[in-house]
């Protein structure tokens, strides 16, 4: 019973400890909470993201998200959710902070934040991007996104960073169109390896080895024979005219002049920026050379520091040995036009509506001219013979008697004797009779 009893009345002094801790006196309890509630929820939720407690600043940032629309603090809210998944760091995270910055781009297009947004974006292929002989998937996509940056926020504080880091992937990706091609020249295919390489220079210039990839495109080229001359005067003119600091410089005139071709004078802007690149690029170090095969991520220290970076996305050129038609040089000469009729009643008034005239579709050739002009002359007659017919009621009987006056009556066969049809010999089957032909005038009654 004693130990009952003490059991009791400390259950009764915990209760009344609760109850007494859970009473507030307030004089004022409105006036004493003076900060808004989206402000607590949002400041309660940067303060957990900077202690890298993410599912509670998610939790908090979307509670504010969802339950107050109107607040002045939603945009803040949704770029802070970004930033939230981005600074988690691995590849699901970064693939939903992609989508929220992309989603805070699409609703606040004009706030300054959107630069940061997509340069964020920006960033989030750029450090997964791979070396030059591995998969070019996420270089090109961040090729596009930094693009992107430089094209919609050109004054953004951003832009030289972004501008270096696409020189940076434009490099990886033209070293991996040089692998292509100098794989092609040694296996032998010496279209295809000319093809990639022509496709690199074009597209990427500033490339740190655009020099060795114009004077193998030439090799490939003369490998081919005599009649792609053509195509390494031109590769070996490239290279003497934009790249006069290149080690092939004094072999490409040499070609030049076997070729008997004027040798171009040298660019001097091309002689300036080639200079300034030489002279700062960087150098690889001992620990990178031992470790850098080791390492997915791309080096580069030889990559452009100036320069304007490409800004179209690459297109691969057409290989020499196309036909030019093939390639769709000389264009084609069947093109099908179109064209709205302006007069409402053109199909019930002309019935040749439908036929395109020769003029206005454009077309130049005889055939279709000739076409035309048959097609224009058989709907006319058509259309009279129609307009007669229609106004001569009595013109259908009158026709209907030319044909009857028209028809010939077969004439009839003598009948064979009957002493003679043992000895008749049975007519040819195969055999027609002769038509009798058509005359002017009425058959003779027989």
């Amino acid at each position: 019973m004693v130990a009952r009893a003490i059991r009791y009345l400390g259950l009764v002094g915990v209760a009344a400890v609760l109850l007494t801790s859970c009473t507030h006196k307030y004089a004022n309890p409105i006036a004493k909470q003076t900060d808004q509630p989206d402000k607590v929820l949002f400041d309660k939720a940067i303060d957990e993201l900077a202690h890298n407690k993410f599912i509670e600043s998610r939790m908090l940032l979307t509670t504010l998200i969802n339950t107050y629309p109107d607040s002045e603090y939603l945009a803040k809210a949704k770029l802070a959710l970004a930033d939230g998944w981005y600074q988690e760091g691995d590849a699901h995270a970064m693939a939903q902070a992609e989508q929220e910055y992309k989603d805070f781009i699409l609703f606040y297009p004009t706030m300054e934040e959107s630069a940061e947004a997509q340069t964020k974006i920006c960033d989030i292929h750029y450090n997964q991007m791979e070396k030059s002989d591995r998969d070019t998937m996420e270089a090109r996509r961040a090729e596009d996104e930094c693009r992107t940056v430089l094209q919609q926020y050109p004054n953004s504080k951003a832009a030289p960073e972004v501008e270096q880091k696409l020189r940076n992937i434009q490099e990886v990706l033209a070293d991996h169109e040089y692998g292509v091609g100098q794989f092609y020249q040694k296996k032998g295919d010496f279209f295809a390896g000319a093809n990639r390489l022509q496709t690199l220079v074009d597209n990427y210039p500033l490339y740190s080895q655009a020099d060795e990839a114009l004077w193998m495109a030439s090799l490939d080229y003369r490998h081919l024979g005599d009649k792609w001359e053509r195509q390494e005067v031109m590769n070996l003119t490239k290279l003497v005219k934009e790249y006069p600091l290149s080690d092939h410089v004094d072999d490409a005139k040499e070609r030049l002049q076997e070729l008997k071709t004027p040798v171009p004078e040298m660019d001097q802007a091309a002689y300036d920026r080639m200079k300034f690149e030489l002279a700062n690029r960087g150098k690889v170090g001992i620990m990178g050379k031992v470790f850098g095969e080791f390492s997915g991520r791309p080096n580069n220290v030889s990559a452009a520091r100036s320069g304007a970076p490409q800004m179209t996305a690459m297109k691969p050129t057409i290989p020499a040995n196309v036909p030019a038609r093939a390639a769709g040089v000389l264009g084609t000469s069947g093109d099908i036009t179109a064209s709205v009729a302006t007069d409402a009643n053109a199909l019930d008034t002309k019935p040749d509506a439908r036929t395109a005239d020769t003029a206005a579709a454009g077309a130049t050739g005889a055939d279709s001219q000739q076409g035309s002009v048959t097609a224009t002359t058989a709907s006319s007659v058509e259309r009279d013979a129609l307009a007669k017919s229609s106004q001569n009621p009595n013109g259908q009987k009158s026709n209907d008697k030319k044909q009857k006056t028209a028809k010939v009556s077969k004439a009839k066969e003598p009948k064979p004797s009957k002493k003679n049809d043992k000895k008749a010999k049975p007519a040819d089957a195969g055999a027609l009779p002769k038509p009798d032909l058509p005359s002017d005038s009425p058959p003779a009654k027989p």
